[in-house]
């Protein structure tokens, strides 16, 4: 088989992987919150869960992401995340204590930790051949396939039988189907690395001064970008969409992410950094439409975010093989998502409190983040050009 065909090959079968992941632990989350709350979660508890759940997840990437380059063994990083991360979500069946469901919630965030900057990793070098930008964004597509899917059957689940513990239990069965098509990827591709055609290491310590003004930039991005859970708020609390709407609204926003996903990958392939001025410039105005323009402006922000999140979960990730030289790529991926997720939680925090006391303030800063971020993606798309002329 040709290295291209069998590039295609361990992309789509990591993307089923990932399909699957998706259904089960983000069909998961669409009930977590209510399930802590039948169990005497306060509300706190439920925010403090999420929060640190979310942190948990991103800081530990820059440890996971240095032992997948230090040790080489990206296939037990990867299998031990993900045996950790979806199986943690069917035990939530078992639990009859708010602690110990809380505890699970974080440890299925720390499987995700794990395994992310390895696979990662691995994808870059099979989508060397096949063009980063169209193989991180096939792989975000099929991921988002997944996302959509598992609160869908969720809710056909409780509609059937109300009862949470069921609809944690039916995740078993994607769980152990991404499993499975994990365990038939590594017999097939032992070695993904060798997908990727070796090239003379032009560095093979540290990182370039482009790629931190890069993960600045995307910092900026993460920090400005408004939680769906908040948005989903404000369209609850100012009556713009009915509660049984809100949860449709946030299916758009994951079927544009995957349909953008495609194209911006394939764009960037193209023209590479251009990509992230173009999306950032059309995300930007999520927020003002999404908070202070009515029905139309939610419905067109939600939009809007959704193409946002395809270019920072395919574009943003596939930009950074391009930054980091193969032997140094798992802490590369690493630091990048650590720095993203740390900027997010942050950013997220700050808008949560600026919300309280000005919409327009949040609305502010948001685009004031963003439109910094776009400063230096121009930069860096000028910069590249001039590196291709």
């Amino acid at each position: 088989m040709k290295t291209l065909s069998r590039s295609v090959l361990f992309v789509v079968l990591l993307g089923l992987v990932s399909l699957c992941a998706d259904m089960t632990y983000e069909g998961a989350r669409s009930i977590t919150g209510p399930f802590l709350g039948t169990l005497g979660a306060s509300g706190a508890v439920v925010g403090i869960v999420s929060g640190l759940g979310e942190l948990v997840g991103y800081v530990l990437r820059l440890v996971s992401g240095y032992l997948s380059d230090r040790t080489r063994r990206y296939w037990l990083l990867t299998f031990t995340g993900y045996t950790v991360n979806l199986l943690a979500v069917p035990l939530l069946a078992l639990t009859g204590h708010w602690l110990l469901a809380s505890t699970l919630i974080v440890i299925e965030r720390l499987g995700k930790a794990i395994r992310t900057p390895a696979r990662d990793a691995m994808l870059s070098h099979a989508t060397r051949q096949m063009g980063h930008g169209w193989g991180f964004g096939l792989h975000e597509a099929m991921d988002q396939i997944g996302g959509v899917l598992g609160p869908l059957i969720v809710f056909a689940t409780l509609s059937f039988r109300n009862d949470y513990r069921m609809g944690f239990a039916v995740l078993l069965v994607p769980a152990l189907l991404a499993l499975i098509t994990l365990t038939i990827a590594r017999s097939l591709f032992p070695r993904p690395q060798d997908l990727e055609v070796k090239t003379v290491a032009l560095q093979a310590r540290g990182f370039t001064p482009t790629y931190w003004l890069y993960l600045g930039a995307v910092g900026l991005v993460a920090a400005g970008y408004a939680d769906f859970p908040l948005m989903a708020y404000h369209f609850g609390k100012q009556q713009l969409v009915s509660s049984s709407h809100i949860a449709l609204f946030y299916a758009l926003a994951m079927g544009v992410d995957a349909v953008g996903a495609l194209a911006l990958g394939r764009l960037f392939d193209r023209i590479g950094f251009g990509t992230l001025v173009l999306a950032t410039l059309i995300s930007v105005g999520f927020a003002p439409l999404a908070f202070l323009g009515g029905f139309f402006g939610a419905v067109t922000g939600a939009i809007l975010w959704g193409l946002g999140m395809s270019a920072q979960e395919s574009v943003m990730r596939a930009a950074v093989a391009r930054l980091i030289p193969p032997e140094r790529r798992g802490t590369g991926y690493g630091v990048f998502h650590t720095g993203y997720g740390l900027a997010w939680f942050a950013g997220s925090a700050l808008m949560g409190w600026l919300y309280d006391r000005s919409v327009i303030a949040l609305v502010a800063f948001s685009v004031i983040a963003q439109v910094a971020a776009l400063a230096v993606f121009i930069v860096l798309a000028r910069s590249h050009n001039r590196h291709l002329a």
